[in-house]
C-alpha cells in the first residue's frame, strides 16, 4: 500500500517570474521517497496505489486529483515553494512536463515503496534502485539539453529530498512473513540502514550533494494503526512508535558518519517526530479539531481506492484534521511540517 499540507498559488507569470529570477543556492529540489513525497508517479504505472481521483486533491487548484495522496499539496512542494523556486514539484513520470520544466524541480518518488525491494512487490509500485535509474535517466536529459556545465551545476547544488521507510515496517515487515522470519525487528532496521547507506553513497557519486533525510513519523499514531489498536482503545500503538525512534537513531548515526566520509556532503537528518507527536496529541494547539481519524470517509480504513468519491463521511473541511485519509497527513499538517523543517534544518541552503 502506501505511506507516510492552506494553499495559494501563483499565476503563471508570477511563477515562470520566480523561476527565472531567484537567486538563491538551490537551483531545484529534486525528491526520491513513498507517498509522502509522491506527486503522481503511481499514476503512469499499472498499480493500485494510486489517488488520481476525487477526493483527492480537492484542495489542489481547480480541485485537481494529482496523484499526491493530500487533499492539495505535499511537503516538497511548501519547500520548493519557500526556496522560491515553484509552488509544486512534478513527478517525471508525467507527459505534461518536460526536461525544462524538471530543471527546477522533479519528483523520482512512487507510493508504497521502500527501502526494501519487497516492500515495492506489496503493491507492485516502483522500487528504489529504480527511482535512481530514473535520477540516471534526468541526468542524461539534463546534460543533452543544457550541457554539463550547467547540468553539472543543477545535480551538485540542488536541494536532494527524501522520505521513505514506513511502508517497510507497516506494509511489509509486520504484514509479511517472509522479513519476520529473517530478522528480528532491531536487524531488520540495521537491514535497512545498510540499504539506506548504498542508496545515499550511489546518489552521491552521482553528484548529490545537499540532501535531506527525513526520519519517521510516530506512525503507531496513523489514523489507521489507530483503528485496529482494539486492545489499546484505539490510542496510539507504542510499538510502532518506539521502532520509529530507534529507527531514527540509527539513521542520525548514519547522517554522521556519511558526513565524516564523502567530501563535501552536507546530509541532514530532518526530524519531524516529535512536532508530528505534538500535534498528534495536542491538535488545538496547532488549530486542528481532529487527529484520531482522517478527512476521507470515515477517517479510519480509508486509503488509495478506498476514499471513495461517493462517500457522505468525508470531512467538509479538511484544514480541521491532521490526517487526510487513514494513513496520510492533510495538507495543512504538510505545510506545518514543512515550514517546521525549513526553520529547523533546511534555512541553511538558502
Amino acid at each position: 500500500m502506501m505511506k507516510l499540507h492552506i494553499i495559494w498559488f501563483f499565476s503563471l507569470q508570477i511563477l515562470l517570474h520566480v523561476s527565472s529570477s531567484s537567486s538563491g543556492k538551490v537551483p531545484a529540489i529534486i525528491v526520491f521517497g513513498d507517498s509522502s513525497v509522491d506527486s503522481g508517479n503511481n499514476n503512469f504505472i499499472p498499480t493500485i496505489a494510486r489517488s488520481n481521483f476525487e477526493p483527492y486533491g480537492r484542495d489542489f487548484p481547480n480541485g485537481n486529483p494529482t496523484g499526491r495522496f493530500s487533499n492539495g499539496r505535499l511537503a516538497p512542494d511548501f519547500i520548493s515553494e519557500a526556496f522560491g523556486i515553484k509552488p509544486i514539484v512534478p513527478a517525471y513520470l508525467d507527459p505534461s512536463y518536460d526536461i525544462s520544466d524538471f530543471a527546477s524541480g522533479v519528483c523520482f518518488a512512487s507510493a508504497g515503496t521502500g527501502f526494501d525491494n519487497v516492500t515495492a512487490s506489496v503493491a507492485d509500485v516502483i522500487p528504489l534502485w529504480k527511482e535512481v535509474e530514473y535520477y540516471k535517466e534526468y541526468q542524461t536529459k539534463l546534460r543533452a539539453k543544457f550541457g554539463n556545465n550547467k547540468a553539472n551545476e543543477i545535480i551538485s547544488e540542488s536541494l536532494y529530498l527524501i522520505s521513505i521507510g514506513t511502508n517497510d515496517f507497516l506494509e511489509n515487515y509486520y504484514q509479511r512473513l517472509e522479513r519476520r522470519m529473517q530478522f528480528s525487528v532491531q536487524e531488520y532496521e540495521d537491514f535497512l540502514i545498510g540499504l539506506a547507506e548504498n542508496f545515499l553513497k550511489e546518489i552521491y557519486y552521482l553528484g548529490a550533494r545537499k540532501i535531506s533525510m527525513t526520519g519517521l513519523i510516530p506512525m503507531g499514531c496513523l489514523p489507521l494503526e489507530r483503528a485496529i489498536n482494539i486492545l489499546g482503545h484505539h490510542g496510539c500503538k507504542d510499538l510502532y512508535n518506539d521502532v520509529a525512534l530507534e529507527f531514527n537513531a540509527k539513521l542520525e548515526l548514519l547522517v554522521e558518519k556519511l558526513n565524516m566520509e564523502l567530501n563535501g556532503f552536507q546530509l541532514v537528518l530532518t526530524n519531524a517526530y516529535d512536532l508530528v507527536m505534538q500535534i498528534v496529541t495536542e491538535p488545538s494547539q496547532f488549530g486542528f479539531e481532529d487527529a484520531t481519524v482522517g478527512c476521507c470517509g470515515t477517517g479510519r480504513f480509508e486509503m488509495g481506492f478506498m476514499c471513495d468519491p461517493k462517500s457522505p463521511f468525508t470531512c467538509k473541511d479538511a484544514n480541521k484534521y491532521v490526517f487526510w485519509d487513514a494513513f496520510h497527513p492533510s495538507e495543512r499538517t504538510s505545510q506545518i511540517v514543512s515550514k517546521y523543517l525549513m526553520e529547523k534544518y533546511l534555512g541553511k541552503f538558502l
